[in-house]
Order: structure tokens, then C-alpha cells, then sequence
């Protein structure tokens, strides 16, 4: 018996029934010989932590545009909290953890520059709207990997695809992944508010601090055990109705004083310009793109491929590409 063929009978000893087991994974698109030491899981997260979309995100925005600090999260630190807020949920409901691992290290991989107001951009453009989620299935099944995908267990993506939006993930693993999506965002896009200065803690709402807890740890800790008490040998993940009313008027003050505010709009119209001004040149000169997506543009359509070039670019790429393509060499005020 093999390492891996150990573990896949250690996890039907191990998990609850209602978890994924690697051995009833509906598998890749394409074969693979199996590995003598891991399981599907536990290759589909090597798999994403060594693609270049993963490198990627330690340049792309969370909420913070080029913050200052160097304790403001990125969307590749976003990830990584992600990943363990899931991990302790799955761990504790007795799930499989390397499924959920996956899921959560791929869930952003098609996050565009500048967060959101990148995505926006991107949906105002093309004809069938632009959206994260499905943008990350894209990447891991199609731009990765010189084009050929990372050929990736049919679970891992579609906990990817179902992290947002209306679908639903298929296994207990993604909906770890989707809850702890919204459990760390909230909580730590408030404390990068709090440390910019954007928010002060007398204005965070009381009656939601008082079921959540005072601080960034009691908030975290709050919501995880509330999940975990709640889901326990249940087919879908719950909360209890307090705590989710008061994770709900949390984020509903976020979008409020945070993701909707005013102090955003001036930087925001800055990076939707250069988001449009960038689609429009590649658009009209297409031969300037890398020839991985010029191959897209033939298969799926030049915008499409321009689309695609766009969201795989950091914050600071897309910025330095800007500047080549618009701001004259040697510019200075005077001149």
C-alpha cells in the first residue's frame, strides 16, 4: 500500500460522512497517474500555491490602493486568512481540510488590479459582464499552465467557482471557504480601516460588537464557534440568527463608511481610467500582448483575451503599463 492510498483509507476512518473523501472525487478532466505520496487534494493545493496566479496576488489590491503601511493585507494575505479560517472549520466539523485548503488558496486567483473597482471595470466592458469567481475557474482551467489549465479535481473547482455569487458550492469543504470568505474579509478589511485611520472605534456599531466582541481576535473567534456549533452533522453550514444578524449589520456598516465612501471615489475613477484606457489600446493594437493571449484572442475572441491580460496584471504592472503606454518619456511639470 502506497503513502497516498494510506491516507485515502486513513480519511474513510477519520471524516464525518458528510465529507468529501478523495476516493469519490469525480477526478480531473484529464487523467493523471497517481501520486505514490499525496492525494488529488493535497496535489491540486501544490498545484495552485506554485502557479504564477498565486505569485500574482501579493501585488494586487484587497481594499487598501498601494497602501503605505506594510501591515495593510493584500489579496494574497486575504487568502492566506481565508485558507485558515476555513481549515479550522473544517477541521473541527471533521472535513476534509486539504479539499478546503485548495479551494481557499484558488478562490481569487482571477481577482482583477485594484480589487473590485478593477472587476467593475472589466463588467462594464465586455459583453457577457466580468466576475471574479468565474474568472478564477478561468484561470486555473484555461490561462495557467501556457494554456493547458491546472488540470484540477472537479471539486476544487467548483468550490473556486461557487466561493460567490448566486451558485452554491457542492461539498461541505467549499462551503467552509465561502463562509470563511466573508468572516475574514469583514474582519480584516475593519482593522486595516481602523489602522488607516478611515474608521475610529467609537463609530463601529455597539449592538453588533456586543454579540461579536470587542476586538479583531473575540469577532473572528465569535463567528468560527458560531459556524462550527451550528453545522455540526449538518448537510449545509449555519449560522445561529444573532450572530448572523450582527455579521450582516457589520457589513452592512462596511459598505456603508468603507467599501461605498467617499474618501475611495477620487482613487477609484483613477483606476477605472486606466483599466479602460488599457482594454481600449490592447483592444486596438492586440500584437503588443504576450502571444499566450493573442492564442486566446483566435479561440474565445480578442476582448475576451483582453480581458484575460488585464486581470492576470498586479496593481503595479497594470500602472507601469499606463505610464509606458500614455505618459511621454522624461515628462516634467516646466517642460
Amino acid at each position: 500500500m502506497t503513502i497516498r492510498e494510506e491516507l485515502e483509507a486513513e480519511e474513510q476512518r477519520r471524516l464525518s460522512p458528510l465529507a468529501m473523501k478523495n476516493v469519490e472525487s469525480r477526478g480531473r478532466e484529464k487523467p493523471v497517474t497517481p501520486c505514490t505520496l499525496r492525494t488529488d487534494f493535497q496535489r491540486d493545493r501544490d498545484r495552485i500555491i506554485h502557479c504564477k496566479a498565486f505569485r500574482r496576488l501579493k501585488f494586487k489590491t484587497q481594499v487598501f490602493l498601494a497602501p503605505e503601511g506594510d501591515h495593510y493585507r493584500t489579496r494574497l494575505t486575504h487568502t492566506l486568512e481565508v485558507a485558515q479560517v476555513a481549515r479550522t472549520i473544517a477541521r473541527a466539523l471533521r472535513l476534509n481540510e486539504d479539499l478546503t485548503e485548495a479551494i481557499a488558496l484558488g478562490h481569487d486567483l482571477g481577482h482583477t488590479p485594484f480589487g473590485h473597482i478593477g472587476e467593475r471595470s472589466l463588467d462594464e466592458l465586455l459583453p457577457e459582464g466580468f466576475r471574479h469567481n468565474e474568472q478564477s475557474k478561468r484561470v486555473v482551467e484555461v490561462l495557467e499552465n501556457d494554456g493547458n489549465g491546472l488540470n484540477l479535481t472537479w471539486e476544487v473547482r467548483d468550490g473556486i467557482l461557487c466561493h460567490s455569487g448566486k451558485q452554491f458550492p457542492s461539498t461541505l469543504e467549499g462551503q467552509c471557504v465561502r463562509r470563511a470568505d466573508r468572516i475574514a474579509y469583514l474582519n480584516h478589511d475593519l482593522d486595516d480601516a481602523l489602522r488607516g485611520g478611515i474608521l475610529q472605534p467609537f463609530e463601529l456599531p455597539a449592538d453588533c460588537l456586543r454579540v461579536l466582541g470587542k476586538t479583531h481576535g473575540e469577532r473572528i473567534n465569535t463567528m468560527i464557534l458560531d459556524v462550527v456549533e451550528n453545522s455540526k452533522d449538518q448537510p449545509m453550514l449555519a449560522m445561529s440568527p444573532l450572530v448572523q444578524e450582527a455579521m450582516d449589520g457589520l457589513r452592512e456598516f462596511m459598505f456603508e463608511k468603507v467599501y461605498r465612501d467617499e474618501w475611495r471615489a477620487k482613487e477609484e475613477a483613477k483606476c477605472d481610467h486606466v483599466m479602460k484606457a488599457l482594454f481600449a489600446h490592447y483592444a486596438e493594437h492586440a500584437s503588443e500582448m504576450p502571444e499566450e493571449f493573442l492564442l486566446i484572442g483566435y479561440r474565445d475572441g480578442m476582448d475576451r483575451a483582453v480581458a484575460d491580460y488585464l486581470s492576470c496584471m498586479t496593481d503595479r504592472f497594470a500602472i507601469r503599463t499606463y505610464e509606458r503606454l500614455f505618459i511621454p518619456n522624461g515628462f516634467s511639470a516646466g517642460n
